[in-house]
């Protein structure tokens, strides 16, 4: 009866004949890097997505940090982006040696609030972080160039009002998909909101491999190309070509067969997770004490988390208590906001730099949340959750 937190066996075992015929294919030819697969499901993706370059690479990771890389970000150039995420969004910013300027979030989306946005460029504009808080010790040279915006839970961020302040500022927009793929904001699918979309295939995510993936997206010709090159030892002609400093970042031949079998059901997973988070929202209608997540009019959440919030850390640490005692098993995405990781501590943000980021971490609680998530589990998981507050 109790549900795992993601059932990957379950979608192994609907697609596992077809999962065998692709990885034996890629044992057959014995291409494992960069073999067909990966044009295959390069052009398979930019077809969904409904963007003409899709760039596969080893992970999600990878694929903002390309994005970056292509965008020519470096030492010195300023990145907003959300402090209620993983820590790669904003680690690759560090890794480049630029800088990180996190911008809380909307509370009831957890994504990056458009109007915060809008007052942390004025403060690095103004110089003035009175209005919104900024790194310590940042150098007036220090310019803003790119927003790395996060469609957190699998729910595009405000894209119309990013990239709105954005091209008023001359700002490039990466869109982290991390956990979006599948979702539309405005009829428009995830991957294609901004300047380039990337998105990771992480086993857990909603449509996951069997290890590291990840995808870079973009209209942009010109930069699908530095990209491609990046990805393998910035390559021109050939791998014996190097026309600028790259990384290994390419997406192995298997993972792109276990993509591609995966995808076969993926429109009707993406469905079946519409259906599993109206089911919780129907089951939690009558609970007062409690937050659920809910959908804007003009977005579709592909829901790869289904994360509630109770009324305070004490409330939320009892309830996951009294469910992993029934061996209900639940997560906390994220525990602690990255300005308060020690990872970031040189930026000099304080407790109360980001109160709803904070907010958000000491009550949020994600739930069991799959395709194959049965309505009795659902109805166990709320009943108990009812009982212990």
């Amino acid at each position: 009866m109790i549900t795992k937190f993601n059932d990957l066996e379950c979608q192994q075992r609907r697609i596992r004949s077809q999962l065998e015929k692709n990885i034996l294919a890629v044992l057959d030819h014995g291409k494992y890097i960069m073999g067909p697969e990966i044009e295959i499901l390069e052009k398979q993706l930019a077809d969904f997505t409904g963007v003409k370059n899709a760039i596969s690479c080893a992970s999600g990771t990878d694929a903002l940090l390309l994005s970056l890389m292509a965008q020519g970000i470096g030492p010195g150039d300023i990145v907003f982006t959300s402090p209620f995420t993983f820590i790669a969004t904003a680690e690759v910013i560090q890794l480049l040696g630029a800088v990180p300027v996190f911008v809380d979030i909307d509370p009831t989306t957890f994504n990056i609030d458009p109007g915060k946005l809008l007052k942390a460029i004025s403060a690095i504009t103004t110089g003035e972080s009175s209005g919104h808080p900024l790194p310590q010790g940042l150098s007036k040279n220090c310019k803003p160039k790119a927003v790395i915006a996060v469609d957190l839970f699998g729910l595009p961020a405000d894209y119309m009002a990013i990239n709105r302040i954005a091209q008023d500022h001359n700002l490039f927009v990466i869109e982290d998909a991390a956990q979006s793929f599948g979702a539309e904001y405005q009829g428009k699918k995830a991957c294609s909101l901004a300047n380039v979309g990337c998105t990771s295939f992480f086993p857990a995510k909603p449509l996951g491999c069997y290890g590291d993936g990840g995808m870079c997206f973009t209209n942009d010709d010109e930069m699908a190309a530095v990209i491609e090159s990046i990805r393998v030892h910035g390559k021109g002609t050939d791998k014996y070509d190097n026309i600028r400093i790259g990384i290994n970042g390419r997406l192995d031949t298997i993972q792109a067969a276990v993509l591609l079998a995966k995808m076969s059901i993926f429109a009707e997973d993406i469905e079946l997770r519409q259906q599993v988070a109206r089911r919780y929202q129907k089951l939690f209608s009558g609970i007062d004490s409690l937050t659920i997540p809910q959908e804007p009019a003009d977005c579709k959440s592909v829901w790869a988390q289904f994360s509630i919030l109770a009324r305070d850390t004490e409330q939320r640490d009892h309830i996951q208590k009294e469910l992993n005692k029934m061996d209900i098993p639940t997560a906390i995405y994220y525990p602690k906001p990255l300005h308060q990781q020690k990872a970031f501590a040189h930026l000099g943000y304080q407790k109360g730099s980001f109160p709803a980021s904070e907010d958000a971490a000491g009550r949020i609680l994600s739930l069991p949340m799959h395709p194959y998530l049965e309505a009795s589990q659902q109805e166990l998981i709320t009943e108990s959750i009812s009982l212990a507050i």
